[in-house]
Protein backbone atom coordinates (compact mmCIF):
# COMPACT_ATOMS: atom_id res chain seq x y z
CA UNK A 1 0.00 0.00 0.00
CA UNK A 2 2.70 2.76 0.42
CA UNK A 3 4.35 2.31 -2.75
CA UNK A 4 0.73 2.51 -4.06
CA UNK A 5 -0.03 5.40 -1.98
CA UNK A 6 3.29 7.12 -3.27
CA UNK A 7 2.43 6.57 -6.99
CA UNK A 8 -1.21 7.70 -6.23
CA UNK A 9 -0.23 10.81 -4.43
CA UNK A 10 2.47 11.47 -7.56
CA UNK A 11 2.41 14.40 -9.59
CA UNK A 12 0.51 13.94 -12.89
CA UNK A 13 3.72 15.47 -14.45
CA UNK A 14 6.16 13.14 -13.13
CA UNK A 15 4.46 10.33 -14.20
CA UNK A 16 3.70 11.74 -18.08
CA UNK A 17 7.12 11.84 -17.72
CA UNK A 18 8.09 8.90 -16.68
CA UNK A 19 5.88 7.34 -19.27
CA UNK A 20 7.38 9.05 -21.92
CA UNK A 21 11.24 7.96 -20.85
CA UNK A 22 9.88 4.41 -20.75
CA UNK A 23 8.28 4.96 -24.38
CA UNK A 24 11.38 6.20 -26.00
CA UNK A 25 13.40 3.55 -23.67
CA UNK A 26 10.99 0.91 -24.76
CA UNK A 27 11.18 1.65 -28.50
CA UNK A 28 15.00 1.85 -29.34
CA UNK A 29 14.71 -1.11 -27.49
CA UNK A 30 12.60 -2.53 -29.86
CA UNK A 31 14.68 -1.01 -32.50
CA UNK A 32 17.71 -2.89 -31.24
CA UNK A 33 16.09 -6.11 -31.39
CA UNK A 34 17.27 -6.38 -35.21
CA UNK A 35 19.97 -8.43 -34.80
CA UNK A 36 17.94 -11.31 -33.81
CA UNK A 37 15.28 -10.44 -36.56
CA UNK A 38 14.80 -12.13 -39.58
CA UNK A 39 15.84 -9.09 -41.33
CA UNK A 40 19.27 -8.89 -39.39
CA UNK A 41 20.28 -12.25 -39.64
CA UNK A 42 19.18 -12.95 -43.65
CA UNK A 43 22.36 -10.46 -44.70
CA UNK A 44 24.56 -13.12 -42.81
CA UNK A 45 23.39 -15.98 -44.71
CA UNK A 46 25.34 -15.97 -48.14
CA UNK A 47 28.44 -15.52 -46.24
CA UNK A 48 27.40 -18.09 -43.80
CA UNK A 49 27.20 -20.36 -47.03
CA UNK A 50 30.62 -19.72 -48.57
CA UNK A 51 32.96 -19.60 -45.30
CA UNK A 52 31.38 -22.72 -43.53
CA UNK A 53 30.54 -24.53 -46.95
CA UNK A 54 27.07 -24.58 -45.62
CA UNK A 55 23.99 -25.25 -47.69
CA UNK A 56 21.35 -23.00 -47.93
CA UNK A 57 19.11 -25.55 -46.61
CA UNK A 58 21.20 -26.66 -44.03
CA UNK A 59 21.25 -22.73 -42.82
CA UNK A 60 17.50 -22.59 -43.08
CA UNK A 61 16.90 -25.74 -41.08
CA UNK A 62 19.41 -24.77 -38.41
CA UNK A 63 17.21 -21.08 -38.56
CA UNK A 64 13.82 -23.37 -38.01
CA UNK A 65 15.04 -24.82 -35.29
CA UNK A 66 16.47 -21.86 -33.31
CA UNK A 67 13.58 -20.05 -34.19
CA UNK A 68 11.29 -22.76 -32.49
CA UNK A 69 13.28 -23.90 -29.67
CA UNK A 70 13.58 -19.30 -28.68
CA UNK A 71 10.03 -19.29 -28.83
CA UNK A 72 9.16 -22.63 -26.71
CA UNK A 73 11.06 -20.81 -23.91
CA UNK A 74 9.12 -17.34 -24.08
CA UNK A 75 6.38 -18.43 -21.64
CA UNK A 76 9.06 -19.04 -18.85
CA UNK A 77 10.41 -15.72 -19.93
CA UNK A 78 7.08 -14.10 -20.16
CA UNK A 79 6.38 -15.33 -16.38
CA UNK A 80 9.95 -13.97 -15.65
CA UNK A 81 8.82 -10.77 -16.24
CA UNK A 82 6.08 -10.67 -13.80
CA UNK A 83 8.21 -11.91 -11.37
CA UNK A 84 11.72 -9.43 -11.91
CA UNK A 85 10.05 -6.70 -13.25
CA UNK A 86 11.12 -4.80 -16.61
CA UNK A 87 14.20 -3.41 -15.63
CA UNK A 88 16.23 -6.09 -13.90
CA UNK A 89 14.93 -8.58 -16.39
CA UNK A 90 16.09 -5.96 -19.98
CA UNK A 91 19.56 -5.98 -17.99
CA UNK A 92 19.99 -9.43 -18.22
CA UNK A 93 18.54 -10.02 -21.47
CA UNK A 94 21.22 -7.01 -22.90
CA UNK A 95 24.03 -8.80 -21.56
CA UNK A 96 23.26 -12.26 -22.81
CA UNK A 97 22.23 -11.28 -25.95
CA UNK A 98 25.44 -8.90 -26.95
CA UNK A 99 27.10 -12.28 -25.92
CA UNK A 100 25.28 -14.09 -28.06
CA UNK A 101 25.91 -11.93 -30.86
CA UNK A 102 29.76 -11.69 -29.72
CA UNK A 103 29.73 -15.79 -29.69
CA UNK A 104 27.76 -16.01 -33.08
CA UNK A 105 31.44 -14.36 -34.56
CA UNK A 106 32.70 -17.47 -33.65
CA UNK A 107 30.92 -20.27 -34.89
CA UNK A 108 32.55 -23.17 -37.46
CA UNK A 109 30.57 -25.43 -38.01
CA UNK A 110 26.85 -26.03 -38.36
CA UNK A 111 26.61 -27.53 -34.77
CA UNK A 112 27.59 -24.27 -33.60
CA UNK A 113 25.27 -22.01 -35.70
CA UNK A 114 22.36 -24.27 -34.99
CA UNK A 115 23.33 -22.76 -30.88
CA UNK A 116 23.58 -19.73 -31.88
CA UNK A 117 20.55 -19.26 -33.51
CA UNK A 118 18.50 -20.25 -30.60
CA UNK A 119 20.15 -18.17 -28.22
CA UNK A 120 19.90 -15.13 -30.78
CA UNK A 121 16.00 -15.78 -31.78
CA UNK A 122 15.62 -16.56 -27.84
CA UNK A 123 17.29 -13.06 -26.72
CA UNK A 124 16.75 -10.95 -29.37
CA UNK A 125 13.20 -11.83 -31.52
CA UNK A 126 11.66 -13.26 -28.64
CA UNK A 127 12.80 -12.05 -25.37
CA UNK A 128 13.66 -8.49 -25.49
CA UNK A 129 10.84 -7.77 -27.74
CA UNK A 130 8.28 -9.22 -25.37
CA UNK A 131 9.84 -6.86 -22.51
CA UNK A 132 10.02 -3.41 -24.34
CA UNK A 133 6.36 -3.90 -25.51
CA UNK A 134 5.35 -5.28 -22.17
CA UNK A 135 6.56 -1.78 -20.86
CA UNK A 136 4.67 0.22 -22.92
CA UNK A 137 1.34 -1.76 -21.91
CA UNK A 138 1.94 -1.68 -17.97
CA UNK A 139 3.03 2.70 -17.86
CA UNK A 140 -0.24 3.81 -20.23
CA UNK A 141 -2.94 3.40 -19.70
CA UNK A 142 -6.06 5.31 -21.48
CA UNK A 143 -3.48 6.35 -24.27
CA UNK A 144 -1.80 2.80 -24.34
CA UNK A 145 -2.93 2.02 -28.35
CA UNK A 146 -1.25 5.24 -29.09
CA UNK A 147 1.84 4.49 -27.32
CA UNK A 148 1.57 1.25 -28.97
CA UNK A 149 1.46 2.61 -32.24
CA UNK A 150 4.41 4.90 -31.74
CA UNK A 151 6.70 2.18 -30.62
CA UNK A 152 5.95 0.01 -33.05
CA UNK A 153 5.90 2.63 -35.99
CA UNK A 154 9.34 3.48 -34.90
CA UNK A 155 11.03 0.52 -33.11
CA UNK A 156 10.11 -0.88 -36.99
CA UNK A 157 11.74 1.75 -38.83
CA UNK A 158 14.80 1.15 -36.85
CA UNK A 159 14.63 -2.44 -37.58
CA UNK A 160 14.47 -1.80 -41.21
CA UNK A 161 17.23 0.06 -41.59
CA UNK A 162 19.76 -2.12 -40.17
CA UNK A 163 20.21 -4.74 -43.21
CA UNK A 164 21.67 -1.85 -44.40
CA UNK A 165 24.35 -0.64 -42.13
CA UNK A 166 25.31 -4.80 -41.31
CA UNK A 167 25.47 -5.46 -44.94
CA UNK A 168 28.14 -2.23 -45.41
CA UNK A 169 29.71 -4.06 -42.36
CA UNK A 170 30.02 -7.52 -43.74
CA UNK A 171 31.41 -5.64 -46.95
CA UNK A 172 33.87 -3.95 -45.04
CA UNK A 173 35.23 -5.95 -42.42
CA UNK A 174 33.54 -9.90 -42.66
CA UNK A 175 31.21 -10.90 -40.93
CA UNK A 176 32.67 -12.27 -38.31
CA UNK A 177 33.32 -8.46 -37.00
CA UNK A 178 29.56 -7.38 -38.28
CA UNK A 179 28.71 -9.95 -35.21
CA UNK A 180 31.01 -8.63 -32.89
CA UNK A 181 30.11 -5.02 -33.81
CA UNK A 182 26.50 -6.02 -33.19
CA UNK A 183 27.09 -7.23 -29.61
CA UNK A 184 29.51 -4.44 -28.31
CA UNK A 185 26.86 -2.01 -29.63
CA UNK A 186 24.04 -3.91 -27.45
CA UNK A 187 26.35 -3.35 -24.59
CA UNK A 188 27.17 -0.19 -25.36
CA UNK A 189 23.80 0.85 -26.26
CA UNK A 190 20.97 -1.25 -24.65
CA UNK A 191 22.45 -2.22 -20.96
CA UNK A 192 22.19 2.01 -20.51
CA UNK A 193 18.73 1.74 -21.71
CA UNK A 194 18.04 -1.12 -19.32
CA UNK A 195 19.73 0.65 -16.68
CA UNK A 196 18.50 4.29 -16.63
CA UNK A 197 15.74 4.04 -19.13
CA UNK A 198 13.87 1.46 -17.63
CA UNK A 199 13.88 1.92 -14.30
CA UNK A 200 11.01 2.58 -12.11
CA UNK A 201 7.39 0.98 -11.22
CA UNK A 202 4.91 1.05 -13.30
CA UNK A 203 2.03 3.35 -12.59
CA UNK A 204 -0.99 1.76 -14.46
CA UNK A 205 -2.53 -1.18 -12.28
CA UNK A 206 -5.92 -2.78 -12.40
CA UNK A 207 -7.21 -2.44 -8.73
CA UNK A 208 -7.02 -5.71 -7.01
CA UNK A 209 -9.54 -7.91 -7.28
CA UNK A 210 -10.71 -6.53 -10.03
CA UNK A 211 -12.27 -8.92 -12.76
CA UNK A 212 -9.69 -8.79 -15.21
CA UNK A 213 -6.70 -8.05 -12.76
CA UNK A 214 -4.37 -10.84 -13.91
CA UNK A 215 -3.13 -11.18 -10.24
CA UNK A 216 -6.68 -12.43 -9.05
CA UNK A 217 -7.74 -14.48 -11.86
CA UNK A 218 -4.24 -16.23 -12.93
CA UNK A 219 -3.36 -16.99 -16.52
CA UNK A 220 -6.25 -19.76 -16.26
CA UNK A 221 -9.34 -17.52 -16.35
CA UNK A 222 -7.50 -15.65 -19.55
CA UNK A 223 -6.78 -19.18 -21.33
CA UNK A 224 -11.19 -19.66 -20.90
CA UNK A 225 -11.87 -16.77 -22.68
CA UNK A 226 -12.62 -16.93 -26.67
CA UNK A 227 -11.22 -13.24 -27.26
CA UNK A 228 -7.47 -14.01 -26.20
CA UNK A 229 -7.23 -17.13 -28.39
CA UNK A 230 -8.61 -14.92 -31.26
CA UNK A 231 -5.69 -12.69 -30.58
CA UNK A 232 -3.40 -15.13 -30.24
CA UNK A 233 -4.75 -16.45 -33.92
CA UNK A 234 -4.67 -13.14 -35.20
CA UNK A 235 -1.24 -12.40 -33.92
CA UNK A 236 0.18 -16.07 -34.99
CA UNK A 237 -1.45 -15.93 -38.25
CA UNK A 238 0.10 -12.50 -39.49
CA UNK A 239 3.11 -14.21 -37.57
CA UNK A 240 2.80 -17.25 -40.27
CA UNK A 241 1.40 -15.55 -43.37
CA UNK A 242 3.60 -12.44 -43.39
CA UNK A 243 6.23 -13.98 -42.96
CA UNK A 244 5.99 -16.36 -45.56
CA UNK A 245 5.13 -13.93 -48.33
CA UNK A 246 8.21 -12.11 -47.16
CA UNK A 247 10.69 -14.68 -46.90
CA UNK A 248 9.58 -16.12 -50.98
CA UNK A 249 8.59 -12.30 -51.82
CA UNK A 250 11.29 -11.77 -54.45
CA UNK A 251 10.01 -15.28 -56.40
CA UNK A 252 6.77 -14.72 -55.26
CA UNK A 253 6.51 -11.46 -56.81
CA UNK A 254 8.53 -12.68 -60.02
CA UNK A 255 5.92 -14.89 -60.80
CA UNK A 256 3.62 -12.21 -61.15
CA UNK A 257 6.18 -10.40 -63.92
CA UNK A 258 8.48 -8.20 -61.64
CA UNK A 259 11.78 -8.23 -61.94
CA UNK A 260 13.99 -8.77 -58.64
CA UNK A 261 14.90 -5.61 -57.95
CA UNK A 262 11.26 -4.73 -58.13
CA UNK A 263 10.32 -7.21 -55.78
CA UNK A 264 12.94 -6.17 -53.47
CA UNK A 265 12.07 -2.30 -54.06
CA UNK A 266 8.43 -3.62 -52.86
CA UNK A 267 9.59 -4.12 -48.89
CA UNK A 268 10.08 -0.03 -49.02
CA UNK A 269 6.31 0.67 -49.16
CA UNK A 270 5.47 -2.41 -47.07
CA UNK A 271 7.26 -0.36 -44.67
CA UNK A 272 5.82 3.12 -44.64
CA UNK A 273 2.44 1.30 -44.69
CA UNK A 274 3.09 -0.56 -41.42
CA UNK A 275 4.65 2.63 -39.55
CA UNK A 276 1.42 4.76 -41.13
CA UNK A 277 -0.77 1.76 -40.36
CA UNK A 278 0.48 1.96 -36.12
CA UNK A 279 0.20 4.73 -35.63
CA UNK A 280 -3.18 5.42 -36.91
CA UNK A 281 -4.57 2.04 -35.49
CA UNK A 282 -3.20 2.75 -32.14
CA UNK A 283 -5.57 6.08 -31.04
CA UNK A 284 -8.02 3.62 -32.72
CA UNK A 285 -7.48 1.14 -29.91
CA UNK A 286 -8.07 3.42 -27.23
CA UNK A 287 -11.32 4.44 -28.34
CA UNK A 288 -13.42 1.69 -30.24
CA UNK A 289 -13.90 -2.18 -29.25
CA UNK A 290 -11.08 -4.72 -29.31
CA UNK A 291 -13.27 -6.81 -31.86
CA UNK A 292 -13.48 -4.48 -34.81
CA UNK A 293 -9.64 -3.07 -34.30
CA UNK A 294 -8.74 -7.22 -34.70
CA UNK A 295 -10.75 -8.30 -37.74
CA UNK A 296 -9.37 -4.67 -39.45
CA UNK A 297 -5.55 -6.45 -39.63
CA UNK A 298 -7.00 -9.78 -39.93
CA UNK A 299 -9.29 -8.67 -43.25
CA UNK A 300 -6.04 -6.43 -44.46
CA UNK A 301 -4.03 -9.64 -44.34
CA UNK A 302 -6.77 -11.70 -46.40
CA UNK A 303 -7.27 -8.67 -48.78
CA UNK A 304 -3.18 -8.53 -49.27
CA UNK A 305 -3.47 -12.45 -49.90
CA UNK A 306 -6.28 -12.17 -52.37
CA UNK A 307 -4.95 -9.84 -54.53
CA UNK A 308 -1.45 -11.55 -55.03
CA UNK A 309 -2.49 -12.98 -58.57
CA UNK A 310 -3.09 -9.02 -59.39
CA UNK A 311 0.41 -7.67 -57.81
CA UNK A 312 1.67 -6.95 -61.58
CA UNK A 313 4.19 -4.30 -61.91
CA UNK A 314 2.96 -0.44 -60.73
CA UNK A 315 0.51 0.49 -58.86
CA UNK A 316 -1.14 -3.43 -58.57
CA UNK A 317 2.43 -4.20 -57.21
CA UNK A 318 1.95 -1.05 -54.72
CA UNK A 319 -1.36 -1.95 -53.31
CA UNK A 320 -0.20 -5.62 -52.24
CA UNK A 321 2.63 -3.59 -50.37
CA UNK A 322 0.21 -1.58 -48.82
CA UNK A 323 -1.95 -4.12 -47.37
CA UNK A 324 0.42 -6.56 -46.57
CA UNK A 325 2.99 -3.99 -44.63
CA UNK A 326 -0.46 -2.14 -42.84
CA UNK A 327 -1.45 -5.62 -41.74
CA UNK A 328 1.35 -7.01 -40.45
CA UNK A 329 2.08 -3.79 -37.93
CA UNK A 330 -1.27 -3.37 -36.62
CA UNK A 331 -1.93 -6.88 -35.03
CA UNK A 332 1.04 -5.97 -33.13
CA UNK A 333 0.09 -2.86 -32.13
CA UNK A 334 -3.59 -4.13 -31.30
CA UNK A 335 -2.21 -7.04 -29.46
CA UNK A 336 -0.33 -4.98 -26.93
CA UNK A 337 -3.18 -2.29 -26.21
CA UNK A 338 -5.81 -5.09 -26.16
CA UNK A 339 -4.25 -7.90 -23.59
CA UNK A 340 -3.81 -5.27 -20.82
CA UNK A 341 -7.12 -3.56 -21.22
CA UNK A 342 -9.37 -7.01 -20.89
CA UNK A 343 -6.57 -9.26 -18.86
CA UNK A 344 -5.57 -6.89 -16.62
CA UNK A 345 -1.52 -6.69 -15.99
CA UNK A 346 -0.72 -8.49 -13.13
CA UNK A 347 0.48 -11.32 -15.37
CA UNK A 348 0.40 -9.45 -18.27
CA UNK A 349 4.04 -11.19 -19.03
CA UNK A 350 2.88 -14.64 -18.96
CA UNK A 351 0.32 -13.97 -21.15
CA UNK A 352 1.69 -11.95 -23.90
CA UNK A 353 4.30 -15.16 -23.51
CA UNK A 354 2.00 -17.18 -24.52
CA UNK A 355 1.05 -14.96 -27.61
CA UNK A 356 4.25 -13.83 -28.70
CA UNK A 357 5.02 -17.88 -28.42
CA UNK A 358 2.57 -18.68 -30.74
CA UNK A 359 3.40 -15.67 -33.19
CA UNK A 360 7.29 -16.78 -32.92
CA UNK A 361 6.60 -20.50 -33.74
CA UNK A 362 4.23 -19.56 -36.56
CA UNK A 363 6.31 -17.64 -38.24
CA UNK A 364 8.81 -20.50 -38.48
CA UNK A 365 6.63 -22.54 -40.63
CA UNK A 366 4.85 -19.94 -42.85
CA UNK A 367 8.14 -20.44 -45.39
CA UNK A 368 8.08 -24.03 -45.41
CA UNK A 369 3.90 -23.66 -46.13
CA UNK A 370 3.99 -21.90 -49.00
CA UNK A 371 7.43 -23.69 -50.53
CA UNK A 372 5.48 -27.02 -50.06
CA UNK A 373 2.13 -25.10 -51.52
CA UNK A 374 4.34 -24.12 -54.67
CA UNK A 375 6.27 -27.64 -55.24
CA UNK A 376 2.79 -29.08 -55.34
CA UNK A 377 1.26 -26.76 -58.06
CA UNK A 378 4.29 -25.08 -59.93
CA UNK A 379 2.78 -21.58 -58.60
CA UNK A 380 2.42 -19.67 -54.85
CA UNK A 381 -1.61 -18.43 -56.73
CA UNK A 382 -3.11 -21.81 -55.00
CA UNK A 383 -1.80 -21.97 -51.90
CA UNK A 384 -2.01 -18.32 -51.25
CA UNK A 385 -5.60 -17.84 -52.00
CA UNK A 386 -6.40 -20.90 -50.03
CA UNK A 387 -4.32 -19.84 -47.06
CA UNK A 388 -6.42 -16.26 -46.86
CA UNK A 389 -9.19 -18.38 -45.32
CA UNK A 390 -7.41 -18.23 -41.94
CA UNK A 391 -7.33 -14.20 -41.19
CA UNK A 392 -10.91 -14.30 -43.28
CA UNK A 393 -12.24 -16.69 -40.51
CA UNK A 394 -10.06 -15.14 -37.71
CA UNK A 395 -11.73 -11.57 -38.87
CA UNK A 396 -15.59 -13.51 -38.60
CA UNK A 397 -14.14 -15.02 -35.16
CA UNK A 398 -13.42 -11.66 -34.12
CA UNK A 399 -16.55 -9.90 -34.81
CA UNK A 400 -19.17 -12.54 -32.63
CA UNK A 401 -16.67 -13.89 -30.06
CA UNK A 402 -18.07 -12.08 -26.35
CA UNK A 403 -15.74 -9.65 -24.20
CA UNK A 404 -14.30 -11.16 -21.06
CA UNK A 405 -17.13 -10.24 -18.75
CA UNK A 406 -16.29 -7.56 -16.10
CA UNK A 407 -19.26 -7.86 -14.02
CA UNK A 408 -18.27 -10.79 -11.06
CA UNK A 409 -14.74 -12.24 -10.06
CA UNK A 410 -13.73 -15.08 -12.06
CA UNK A 411 -13.21 -18.42 -10.93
Amino acid sequence: MPALARLRSAPPGSVRRSQWRILVSATAAVALTAPGQTVGLSVFVDPLINDLHLTRTQISTAYLIGTLTGAAALPWVGRALDRWGVRRLAIVIAAGFGAVLVGLSWVTDLVGLTFGYVAVRLAGQGALTLVATTAVALWFDRRRGTASGISTAVGGMGISLTPVLTEHLIAEFGWRAAWTAQGVAIWVVLLPIAVFGLRGSPPVRHRPGAPGDGSRAGVGWALRTPLFWVITAGAGATGMLATALGFHQISLLGEQGLSATEAAVNFLPQTVAGLAASLVIGPLCDRFSARPMIAACMLMLAAAMLWTPQAAPGWRALVFALLLGAAASAIRTVEVAVIPRHFGTGRLGALRGIVHFVTVASSAFGPIVLALGYAASGSYTPVVLALAAVPATIAIAALVVPLPRQDSTPS
